[in-house]
């Protein structure tokens, strides 16, 4: 009985053993992986902000007013002016949903009407 104990004893160890070294081997790739990974967030954040610098300098005003004028006969832009905005009262916005103010509400046991308590 005692030999059937150690022989199992040691398939067990053994197993354990195996296991460990897969974790092992498993744990060290998604390091890797993780590595990789961050090495390439940090490559695209580098190309980012290249293009973001890039933006901002072809969208600069001057040179989109120069780049207008010379292209007028083609695009007709003209430089906007404040008659061209509306005012807020023009916005149709659309009605908000709920009580209408002569509608009774219930506030902590209390009803409220038009918005005066009792």
């Amino acid at each position: 009985m005692k030999t059937f104990f150690y022989l199992m004893s040691a398939l067990f160890v053994m197993g354990l053993a195996f296991w460990a070294y897969q974790e092992n081997y498993q744990t060290q790739a998604a390091l890797k992986q993780s590595a990789v990974l961050k090495r390439e967030i940090g490559d695209l954040r580098q190309e980012l902000a290249v293009l973001e610098a890039e933006w901002a300098y072809l969208n600069r005003p001057g040179r989109l007013a120069e780049l207008a004028e010379i292209n007028f006969d083609t695009l007709g832009l003209l430089p906007l002016m404040p008659e061209q905005f509306g005012s807020l009262e023009q916005v149709a916005f659309p009605p908000l949903p709920g009580l209408a103010i002569s509608d009774p509400i219930e506030v902590r046991g209390h009803i409220a009407v038009g918005g005066q308590f009792p």
